[in-house]
Order: C-alpha cells, then structure tokens, then sequence
C-alpha cells in the first residue's frame, strides 16, 4: 500500500470547501487527519470549550468518510515529525493560518519536511483573499478599510467553495495512537461554567451552516439597521463558526450572494453586501496583523506609546463583571460572561468606555476579550480594540467618546437587550433603564432596585470620564 497522507486540521474544522482536504482525497491515498493541540495557538477558556464540541462535530464527519481523528498535543514541528516516523508518511497537508508567529512555524515545518524529502504543501486558508494580495497603486499594503475594501470587490468574487466529499476515503490500516478528547479537559466542570454557551451555541459544521439559513430567512432583511440592536436577531453570530473554520469566508460569501439572487432570503442585495463588507473587515484585519505582526502588543500609532494610560484593578473587575453602574455595558459584559459572545455595536460601547472612561490600556481589554470569547479571532480581537482606542489603522478618532447612556437609548430603546442581562432592572419604565440613578425613589422602589445595593451606581460620571479622557489625549499630543 502507498505511504499515507496526512491532512493537518487547525482552523478548518470542516469537510466541505477544505482544500487541503480535497486535495488528499484526490491522490487515492490512505489519508491520516490528525489535529495537534500546540501550546504556540494560544486559545481562551471559552475558546477551549467551543473547540472540544468543534473536534468532537469533526470526529462525527470524518467517520461517516471513513475516516479517523487522530488528536496529539506538543509543538506541531514534533507531533508531525513523530507522525511521520510511526505511519511512514511521505506527505503532509494543511490550510493556511496567518497569526505571525504560526507563519514563521509553519514556514520552518515546511522547509524542515522539504529538507527530509518529504512533501509538503499549505493551501489557502479561511479569508475571502489572501492577505498580501491586494495592494495600493504603489505596492505597498492598506491601512485604511474602505479602499481595501474596493480593492477586494475589484478583484470578483473569491473562488466558488469545493464541494464535501460524497464517497468514502481510504484509511490506512494501522493506526497510530491518538489522545481521548475527554482527556484534554477542555471543558469547564468546577465550576461548570458554560450552561449558558451550550444553550447559545451549536459548534461544528451542520450547526454553522443551521444559522446561517435561519439568519439568510430572516435575519438579513434590513441588515444595515437592525446589526446594530442588540436585542434584535439582525446580526449572524456566525463569527465562532467562521474562527474555528466550521464554515470558510469563501463559502459564506457565494452562499449569500446565491439565496440572495435566487429568491431564497427576502432580503435584498443592499443588505447582502452590507453583510459581506463584515467579511471585508475580518479580511482587512488579517491584512494588517499579516503586514504589521507587532501591533498585537504594540500600538499601530505609535504617538499611543505615550498616553497616561491608568492601572486599576478595582475598575478594571467592574468592568469586567458587569458591574459599571450603566446599564448597556454591563448587559454587553454578561453576555460575554454567560455566552461567550457579544454583539458588535456592544463591544464598541463596552472598549470605548474601557479605555475612555477608565483609561484603562487596551491591552487588558484585548486580553480578556481572548480568553472569554467563543470567537477570539487574534487578528479581528487586535485590529477592532485599537480601532477603538484610536491607536489602530483607520482608527475612530480618539476624541469620539461614547455616551454609554445615549448608545442605550438609541440602540436598546424597549431595553429588551438590558431587561434580559440585567433583570435586576426589569421592572425600571424605559425612561429610567439606561440611567437608573436618575430614576425618581418611588420608580425605584415599585422596581425593586436599591441604587449601591441590588444595583450599582456608576463607578464613573460620563461627563467626568469624557473630560479626562480628552485631557489625557491632549497630553499625549504635548508628550508627542
């Protein structure tokens, strides 16, 4: 029998438009998928816990190909090479990942396989292009989105997605010892913290593929309005599946366009396009995290290097817990805590208030976003906090300062995204929800809130927050 294939699984947890995949399957090869669990791909909490249930969906799928999963943990250059040497194995194939320091592995791996006479061969990843393609007249790469983004629509549509394998693969006879999923423990248990993910979520391929036919019926429609309230069903909560690869950007980019264009979704081609431009912004993230590796801990505007930024571990756990004092940001970082996920518009109130109002580093908010998020994506993570903070490419300017209790009012107007992660304010009229410190004592009390007791009160004043923080962005520039 030939020597086997081995098809490296990293953020590609699906069968259908795998080129890696496909491209083993049509050698006629004993094929061997294996995923390594390398230290070197940091993952968060919430992270490991989509990641088990992803593996686990993966498992399911290459079994009805006739396919095992072989799992092992250590620096990927030595799994492999081990892997090599137990299955005789001549070649080895993989998706991309453009995280800077995977590159410089995947680059070594590569060379040192080549070195050995083996086969080697990495195929394009899960973006709508790859990230060195599109380039200013002058050749040089974007740092500003909506000409990147023109960029992309210049170049058409991404290549149509390659269809999931209908037959069954050949596996090799003997195979090689794997790790027990259940042995990784990955997932929460004392305490068992993710009641509230399993009940969100559904990781892996078919559960992709579900929300997005629910959100193409229904969600889409209107898309440009309704992604921005969060009580609303108009954003695709698509991004986890998108992170672990359960779906590619390719797939979801020509699946839209066809409901779209066939009469499948009722929405229309305005809001289609709306929806895809978010696809842009992922792909214009890994554009800069690829051409600036230094700006996951380095401010991309480095006038940044010298703002007084503050370190306070009391304001920073309010935040953290949801535990502010206004309403809209602490509904956004209980959703984070209860599902792992927050809406978009969220997260831009929630980051703004971090690093305006507290003056607290977007490095700490970037970081505990990673660890708590189901759709950490390292580069969409960097790129969208220092968007925020002002320091990043095309970034907001630092003096837009959200008004926590104006983006509630505007966005969360029924409170319906407040009453149902803070339902300790349930029963407060709309008028008082997003400013329950105004609320006259008897609406309180009929409410059932006790202002510093059931539910704080702010731990900063907006008008307070916002002076400091443009005395301290005036500072900097003098310090410039």
């Amino acid at each position: 029998m030939s020597s086997p294939i081995l098809i490296w699984f990293r953020r590609d947890l699906r069968l259908a438009d795998n080129p890696a995949l496909t491209h083993g399957l049509s050698k006629g090869r004993p094929m061997l998928p294996v995923f390594i669990r390398d230290p070197a791909e940091r993952l968060g909490a919430a992270s490991d816990w989509w990641l088990h249930h992803s593996l686990a969906a993966l498992a399911t799928g290459l079994e009805r190909i006739g396919l095992p999963l072989i799992l092992r943990q250590g620096p990927a250059e030595t799994v492999l090479g081990d892997l090599v040497a137990e299955t005789g194995a001549s070649t080895v194939l993989w998706n991309r990942l453009y995280d800077p320091p995977l590159q410089g592995r995947d680059a070594a791996i590569k060379a040192g396989m080549k070195a050995r006479g083996l086969e080697a061969v990495s195929f394009p990843g899960n973006l709508i292009r790859e990230p060195w393609e599109a380039k200013t007249g002058a050749g040089q790469p974007y740092s500003v989105f909506t000409p990147f983004w023109k960029a992309l629509l210049a170049m058409g549509d991404p290549p149509p997605p390659l269809p999931a394998s209908e037959g069954m693969a050949l596996a090799p006879t003997t195979l090689p010892r794997s790790d027990s999923l259940s042995d990784w423990g990955l997932l929460p248990t004392r305490p068992d913290w993710a009641a509230g993910m399993r009940a969100a979520w559904t990781p892996g391929e078919d559960g992709a593929h579900s929300r997005l036919d629910s959100f193409l019926a229904d969600g889409l429609i209107g898309y440009r309005k309704r992604r921005d309230i969060p009580g609303d069903r108009g954003v695709s909560r698509l991004s986890p599946h998108l992170h672990f690869g359960e779906m590619s950007a390719r797939q979801l980019w020509h699946i839209t366009l066809s409901a779209i264009r066939s009469g499948r979704s009722p929405a229309g081609e305005a809001d289609a396009m709306g929806f895809l431009r978010e696809l842009g912004w992922r792909d214009f993230s890994h554009h800069l995290l690829f051409h600036h590796p230094d700006m996951e801990t380095m401010n991309f505007n480095r006038r940044f290097d010298a703002f007084p930024w503050v370190q306070d571990d009391a304001l920073f756990q309010a935040w953290a817990g949801g535990r502010t004092g206004f309403p809209i940001i602490d509904a956004g970082m209980r959703e984070l805590w209860i599902t792992g996920y927050m809406h978009n518009r969220v997260r831009m109130v929630v980051a703004s208030f971090l690093v305006k109002h507290l003056l607290i580093d977007w490095r700490r908010g970037e970081a505990w976003f990673r660890d708590t998020l189901v759709d950490a994506d390292r580069a969409n993570n960097v790129a969208s906090w220092q968007w925020v903070a002002g320091s990043g490419a095309d970034a907001a300017p630092y003096f837009r300062v959200f008004n926590p209790i104006i983006q509630g009012e505007k966005f969360d107007p029924d409170g319906r995204y407040v009453r149902h992660y803070v339902p300790e304010l349930a029963k407060l009229p709309d008028r008082w929800l997003h400013k329950p410190w105004e609320a006259p004592r008897q609406d309180l009390a009929i409410a059932g809130v006790t202002l510093g007791s059931t539910y704080p009160r702010p731990i900063v004043e907006h008008t307070v927050g916002r002076e400091r923080a443009l005395a301290a962005y005036a500072e900097m520039r003098e310090e410039g």
